[in-house]
């Protein structure tokens, strides 16, 4: 039975009798020990890349016979999620409870500078403190302390990601990933570093809002767990399928901890310059952002691709299509801004790359962990769709699904051979139309990354650098290689696991400097052809213009070679 209770009381000494037993506490571990050895894809290459063992379950249970509270067996949970430093991998509770300072923290040129400040919460009489200006600690804490205590509980695939995650959370605590948020005090002591070197002291009030989530104790435990991805009726053939093919994060802004994370407007709207002309964005329809830059003689497309899980896929490739027509008539060349996205479905990811190459081109594969619910999901899958005369296409991927899932868990080889998801063949055709010609784009093509281009968003890079379809441009993606579900994480407690159950591959290896030669796009993510830093402090004094201005130079001279002017 759940008990949420005030902080009041939650900071409060506590008893035996509010707590998760020793035993019962050992039980879920066990059964988030066990969603591991079982689902979980990477196992071996975090072991091979890491050294990371998550099988070795002796240290952890050490750690769980020591928590003495719910809070801080949650916090051993998340500890050893965060410990496979995998994007899609999370240990969460059913919290709302946030504590915010009022500013906002990211990294730029590796320092925690504020980049964002509520005046509602700090008005500038009382507070002058101003965006660039550096945070140095928290409650004699330093910033870079906060940083290694947080990366534990945000965990991604890239190393920076990591920090830069880390560092959101020096003036935002959310419970529902760091279990022990609410023991913040009512104010923090923080010492902020000005832009002309003064170090200033300010005591700033934590805003909370919701209730701290506490388990208290079980009588008896909840029915067996089930993943949380769709369990289908027996007529659904296809949803064996569709719980394969989201490759994302989800969450609101403040979860997420980072600027325009899967938002439309891309992060440097501000700086975009007067030679910019908007065509979409503005409309509440809108899916992506576009228009056309003006510059060196040159008229240069841009379009922003948010997420790869629009609310509508239909109506999203509508406006994709008219756009590719618009740009293929009107502009030198295009800019495809994958910068800060969350990923989402795989199928639209390749449907967006179908549109940016008039050939046909390799798509990124899949090596799926391979357990007997699996087998039998495909084999039933397979059955359904042929007993319901599905489309010869749907029919032919369901037996190879079920023929490479089958011999993988025979030969106890833990994952699959890379395997597409969306039709039954690792190369798609272009996007035609009736009469059968091409209607992709078939200018010069800049993609641009970052390290929050995660998991479909690393995919799509990884199909468009393979297939040389054009430059990209950035920073490395996030390394969230592989798709992903989740699972109910014990039966006393009430968590959440999210696990990955698939690793992306690409279809020939890469060798990339600190990672074994490899096809493997876990950790790795895929690395631009040219490397743009956004994160800078002149960047973020100048809303991005530095950074678009050195990406519209790049494109120039891109065409320019590409035309052999």
């Amino acid at each position: 039975m759940n008990r949420i209770i005030a902080i009041a009381v939650l900071v409060a000494a506590s008893v035996s009798a509010q707590n998760l037993t020793p035993q019962q506490k050992e039980v879920d571990f066990r059964h988030i020990y066990g969603l591991f050895t079982t689902y979980y894809a990477p196992m071996d290459w975090k072991k091979q890349l890491l050294n990371v063992d998550g099988l070795d379950i002796k240290p952890w249970l050490a750690k769980v016979a020591a928590a003495t509270t719910d809070l801080e067996f949650y916090d051993v949970c998340a500890e050893y999620a965060g410990s496979f430093q995998d994007t899609h991998v999370n240990f969460q509770i059913p919290s709302v409870f946030l504590a915010q300072l009022g500013f906002g923290v990211d990294l730029y040129d590796d320092k925690p500078l504020i980049e964002s400040i509520n005046r509602t919460l700090l008005p500038q009489r009382d507070f002058p403190f101003v965006i660039g200006d550096e945070v140095v600690s928290v409650d004699g804490e330093s910033a870079e302390s906060l940083i290694a205590k947080f990366s534990r509980y945000y965990a991604q695939g890239n190393p920076r990601a990591t920090r830069r995650q880390a560092a959101a959370r020096i003036g935002s605590r959310s419970q529902s990933r760091f279990p022990l948020a609410p023991m913040v005090g009512e104010t923090a002591q923080v010492v902020i570093r000005r832009q002309n070197g003064d170090q200033e002291t300010y005591t700033i009030k934590w805003t909370k809002t919701g209730l701290p989530v506490e388990v208290g104790p079980t009588i008896s435990p909840k029915l067996a767990s089930v993943a949380r991805s769709k369990q289908a009726a027996a007529n659904d053939y296809m949803s064996e399928l569709r719980a394969l093919q989201f490759s994302g994060v989800t969450g609101n802004e403040t979860e997420l901890g980072l600027l325009s994370y899967g938002s439309r407007n891309p992060i440097f709207i501000n700086g975009l310059g007067s030679g910019f002309t908007r065509r979409l964005g503005a409309g509440a329809q809108d899916f992506y952002y576009s228009g056309v830059f003006r510059t060196d003689g040159l008229s240069i497309g841009y379009i922003r691709i948010p997420n790869y899980s629009p609310p509508s896929q239909p109506l999203a490739i509508l406006q994709l299509d008219a756009e590719i027509a618009f740009f293929q008539a009107n502009t030198d060349g295009l800019i495809v801004d994958e910068m800060r996205n969350t990923g989402g479905n795989l199928c639209f990811g390749e449907e967006v790359v179908r549109r940016l190459t008039p050939n046909r081109f390799a798509v990124t594969g899949f090596q799926l962990r391979a357990y007997f619910a699996r087998v039998t999901g495909f084999y039933f899958s397979m059955i359904n769709a042929r007993n319901a005369g599905a489309a010869p296409e749907v029919i032919e991927q369901y037996e190879k699904l079920y023929a490479a899932m089958l011999a993988a868990y025979q030969s106890n080889r833990g994952v699959t051979e890379p395997l597409p998801l969306c039709t039954s063949s690792l190369e798609r055709d272009t996007i035609r139309n009736a009469a059968g010609v091409s209607t992709a784009y078939t200018k010069p093509i800049m993609m641009v990354t970052d390290e929050f281009s995660t998991s479909t968003a690393d995919s799509v890079p990884a199909m468009f650098q393979e297939n040389n379809l054009g430059v990209l441009y950035g920073y490395r993606t996030n390394g969230a290689g592989g798709n992903n579900t989740g699972f109910d994480g014990g039966a006393y407690g009430e968590s959440f696991v999210g696990l990955t159950i698939g690793v992306q591959a690409r279809r020939s290896p890469v060798l990339r400097e600190g990672y074994p030669y490899t096809n493997i796009l876990e950790n790795v993510g895929v690395h631009p052809d040219v490397v743009e830093d956004y994160m800078t402090k002149d960047n973020l004094l100048q809303s991005g213009a530095p950074f678009v201005q050195r990406m519209l130079w790049a494109m120039s001279a891109y065409i320019r070679q590409q035309s052999g002017n």
